[in-house]
């Protein structure tokens, strides 16, 4: 099973952080961060949360509350130690040094973002691929296309507990609209029944 090392910037929005950890949960990759970020995660998403209208503390208790069960649901996906590293890359923004530092430490083979221009190939060590989510999305699904179906199918159920409920079609196309990942969500689509969102 290969690694990769999500970025912060893929995610801060919500259906593709919870497409690509469902596709980690479901054991088409294995994903490792960071405190440092999920950090910049919890921040962000409580700015997120404050622009569409929650009050700071709500909009603070719910990112708490993502970073929580983050931590819960992948603790040993974890990368602790990698300080030592930071800062010996030379990347043109050094706030992303701790992103190389974690994805060395942690074995990765992938850096997955959505700034790839911030990670020239030059800086990067032999053996990581710096990669956008949606080719990302791509290659992991085009390897276990079930998978990829088992991750969408519960994504729909959890939304069910909370939200009003979305079928597994409903998701891909958000998926396509919202973050162009048509590439992948074709590959899942083939495994659906025509017209009826269920598996075949």
């Amino acid at each position: 099973m290969f690694t990769a090392l999500l970025d912060s910037c893929v995610l801060w929005p919500s259906l593709q952080r919870d497409f690509l950890l469902s596709l980690a949960f479901e054991g088409a990759y294995r994903f490792i961060f960071s405190e440092a970020i999920l950090e910049e995660v919890e921040i962000n998403e409580e700015l997120k949360l404050v622009e569409r209208g929650d009050s700071e503390e709500t909009a603070r208790e719910k990112a708490r509350h993502l970073a929580d069960q983050m931590r819960a649901s992948f603790g040993d996906a974890l990368v602790f130690g990698w300080e030592g590293l930071e800062g010996t890359y030379g990347l043109p923004d050094p706030d992303d040094e701790h992103v190389l530092a974690a994805a060395v430490l942690g074995g990765a083979g992938s850096i997955v973002t959505d700034n790839v221009k911030d990670f020239p190939l030059d800086k990067i060590p032999n053996g990581i691929q710096i990669i956008s989510a949606k080719d990302f999305a791509y290659e992991t699904v085009a390897m276990r296309p079930d998978l990829g179906l088992a991750a969408v199918v519960a994504i729909s159920q959890r939304m069910g507990r909370n939200h009003p409920r979305q079928s597994p079609e409903n998701i891909l196309n958000s998926l396509d609209s919202i973050y162009g990942m048509d590439s992948a969500t074709g590959l899942i689509r083939t495994l659906l029944e025509p017209g009826t969102g269920n598996q075949r």
